[in-house]
Order: structure tokens, then C-alpha cells, then sequence
């Protein structure tokens, strides 16, 4: 599995946190997910749900994009994850006023069949990713390598990773790595939800499935030496309190892409 060891991601002090999110209010940089899990024999009648609320989001023409995965793996194969975003912070208080006239779609046709939903909002971590520069810009991949991580209590894990996961994404991008993985942090998340979360594009399942050449170590070796290489791999995995992934594919029939 691509770059499952290597990123784990940290919470950062509320204090610190509260000043960098206020200084990215104006950044694209916000995405608001919802997981919903579904009983196997209401899945047909959740996704008729789904479409209905996408056409009624369509005839309101709401303008924000919501793009729908189903998971492939994991620990429940019926859950479905819909992504808005990245916009700026200001954006979904609009997206809410514009989305407010189908909510009685959605509460009639899609909540009953629903055996539960979480919601999160995720920030982006630029310094922790290494995406190409018009990723936004560019279709969704067939399938995305999700992980989910969360950190050893205390400042001291959470400065050993943050460093960490900066010097690895900077090694990428020096080398011009043709791996890509997107960083986000979690805000909002209820008990249980992770610090953070890496997402990894792949076109395929053998995209998936097959290695990265050089590896992730041996791209990150290249340009910090054995040594110092060796130290930030102890340094990430003594951070580590938790980790799990999953594999998601991207449904075009359940998504709402604003003017389609």
C-alpha cells in the first residue's frame, strides 16, 4: 500500500490552531465531509435519495460542488463519503442558505434510509502535501487511498511529526516525486474521529497495488542521507498512536457538480 508508513499526521495546540485557521479564513483551503453508512438493503432506496436531492440542489442552482465516493474497503463496504470543498470559511455559510430549500428533499428521501452520518471539516495542509499545481483543476481520480491518523498525546509528538511530515513533503517536491498525497487536518470531529487525514490519488487498482520507484524512503534518503533519514522514520513512527485506511472509488451518479 503507497506511503501507508510514512504520514501521520498531528493535532496542533487549540491555541495554535485557532491563530492559523483565522490567518487562512480567506483560502480555498476548507473542505466539509459527511460519511454516511446505510444498511445493505436500504442502499437503493438511499441512493434514489441522494439523486433526488441532487436534482433539487440543480433546479435551486446552487453553484458548490459536492463530489460523492463510495468506500470500497473497510470495515463497512455501505458507507458513502460526500465532499464540498476546498472553499473559504465564508463559503459555507452561503452554501447553507443556498442548500436550505432542499432540505425537505433530503430529510424525506435520503435521512430515513440512514443508519448513521458524521460530519467533519478538514483543512489543508500545503506544507504537508505534495500535489501538482492544478490538481483542483483536474478530474476526480477513480479511486482514493484514504488514511486516517491519530498522534500520540502531548506537544512533543506533535512537534516531532509536524517537522517530520514538512521535510518529507519538501523532499517530494525537490525531487519532482510522481506520488502525490494530500494532507488535510480534521476540525470538528466527534470522539473517535482522527487528527488528520492523507489522501492518495490512484487511477487503478494496479495503480494501487503497485510500489512507488524509488520508494518513499529512498526518495526522502536522496536528500537528507541515511542518517538523518533513519531518525525522522523513528521519529514519525513513535509518534504514531493509531492509524487505519481505506479505499474509495468516485461515483459520478451520486455527485452534484454545479451546472451539470
Amino acid at each position: 500500500m503507497k506511503i501507508l508508513t510514512f504520514c501521520v499526521m498531528s493535532a496542533l495546540a487549540l491555541t495554535a490552531a485557532s491563530s492559523a485557521f483565522a490567518a487562512d479564513a480567506n483560502k480555498a483551503a476548507v473542505t466539509r465531509d459527511f460519511t454516511d453508512t446505510v444498511e445493505p438493503a436500504q442502499q437503493q432506496a438511499y441512493e434514489a435519495g441522494v439523486k433526488a436531492y441532487n436534482q433539487c440542489l440543480r433546479d435551486h442552482g446552487v453553484k458548490y460542488d459536492e463530489y460523492t465516493v463510495t468506500h470500497e474497503t473497510g470495515d463497512d463496504t455501505y458507507k458513502y463519503s460526500s465532499d464540498i470543498g476546498p472553499y473559504i470559511w465564508a463559503d459555507f455559510d452561503a452554501l447553507d442558505a443556498a442548500a436550505k430549500p432542499c432540505s425537505a428533499t433530503w430529510h424525506t428521501k435520503a435521512n430515513p434510509y440512514l443508519k448513521s452520518e458524521s460530519s467533519v471539516f478538514m483543512v489543508d495542509q500545503s506544507d504537508m502535501s505534495h500535489m501538482p499545481a492544478d490538481w483542483e483543476k483536474q478530474a476526480p481520480p477513480a479511486l482514493l487511498n484514504v488514511i486516517y491518523y491519530t498522534l500520540k498525546p502531548g506537544h512533543e509528538a506533535m512537534t516531532a511529526f509536524t517537522d517530520a511530515a514538512k521535510k518529507i513533503a519538501a523532499a517530494a517536491a525537490k525531487s519532482k516525486w510522481p506520488y502525490y498525497f494530500r494532507a488535510l487536518q480534521v476540525r470538528g470531529g466527534d470522539a473517535g474521529a482522527p487528527d488528520y487525514v492523507l489522501v492518495i490519488p490512484e487511477k487503478s487498482w494496479a495503480d494501487y497495488g503497485t510500489e512507488p520507484s524509488p520508494s518513499l524512503w529512498k526518495m526522502v534518503e536522496s536528500a537528507y542521507g541515511k542518517a538523518d533519514t533513519a531518525a525522522l522514520r523513528k521519529s514519525l513512527n513513535d509518534s504514531i498512536k493509531d492509524s487505519s485506511s481505506h479505499v474509495d472509488r468516485y461515483s459520478a451518479d451520486l455527485s452534484y457538480i454545479a451546472g451539470k
